[in-house]
């Protein structure tokens, strides 16, 4: 082997960028998650913007009792994303969890490791969003089964929409609600809107429903707002992204408001 060359150190250190990009936004999500990753890097990651993900643990199936569960690892969720620096916004992803633990005791859980930080959770932000719209008689769809729905109905209602129709599909896994085409919410979502509604929620960050918007939108004829689309919008917002993105449905070429 060849004597190895001298390491030599440079006499002065470049200058150092204020951020590696301009806004972070932080993503909590479930151990089980295949979607909110995907949408989020689509949706909300750029090149002035980074998306930062922590996983915390969650067991299936998909009940009340164990949504609640999670309850107690979001500080130390929140707390490895990027310690020590702040953040712009960061979304608790789980739509169900968020309705059952409540928006103020996340919200709570997430600024004590992230104080100021804004905090974003999917039913919050779809009632951002179908209140920028304008909406005020809805359908909701959710992949889950009655008992997980019930919350979720409670939730909409007490914040003053007059839900004209709920359909759920049963469904007690994230994993499988992952795998619904997104041509199917397509269908389903024709079949579960009522012939009277402003616009249709789908609930659940599980589901590719962003990827369906468009589809859904035409065939309904009416605006879309999903979990995960809500929750992108939200946070594109707060970091002062005011761009629209018509391709991702009505929601996303409106201001937060």
């Amino acid at each position: 082997m060849k004597p190895l060359p001298e390491i030599g150190l440079m006499p002065t250190k470049p200058a150092l960028d204020e951020r590696p990009l301009e806004k972070r936004v932080g993503l909590i999500i479930l151990a089980t998650d295949h979607t909110s990753e995907p949408d989020f890097r689509r949706m909300v990651a750029s090149d002035r913007i980074g998306v930062y993900v922590a996983r915390i643990p969650y067991k299936n199936p998909t009940t009340p009792e164990n949504l609640r569960k999670m309850q107690p690892e979001l500080s130390a969720g929140a707390a490895l994303i990027l310690p020590d620096e702040p953040l712009d916004a960061i979304c608790y992803s789980c739509t169900s969890a968020s309705v059952v633990i409540g928006d103020a005791e996340i919200e709570a859980a997430v600024q004590a490791a992230k104080p100021g930080v804004p905090v974003v959770t999917p039913p919050m932000a779809g009632v951002r969003g179908l209140k920028a719209l304008g909406a005020k008689r809805i359908s909701i769809l959710t992949p889950y089964t009655v008992e997980t729905s019930r919350p979720m109905a409670t939730y909409f209602a007490e914040r003053g929409f007059d839900i004209l129709s709920f359909t759920c599909l049963g469904f007690e896994d994230d994993r499988e609600m992952a795998r619904i085409a997104p041509a199917s919410l397509v269908e389903l979502a024709r079949e579960a809107t009522h012939a009277e509604a402003d616009a249709l929620f789908v609930s659940c960050t599980a589901l590719r429903a962003a990827l369906a918007v468009p589809g859904m939108e035409q065939a309904i004829g009416l605006p879309v707002v999903t979990s995960n689309q809500a929750s992108a919008w939200n946070c594109l917002r707060l970091c002062g992204d005011d761009k629209q993105r018509p391709e991702f449905g009505r929601l996303m070429t409106l201001p937060l408001g």
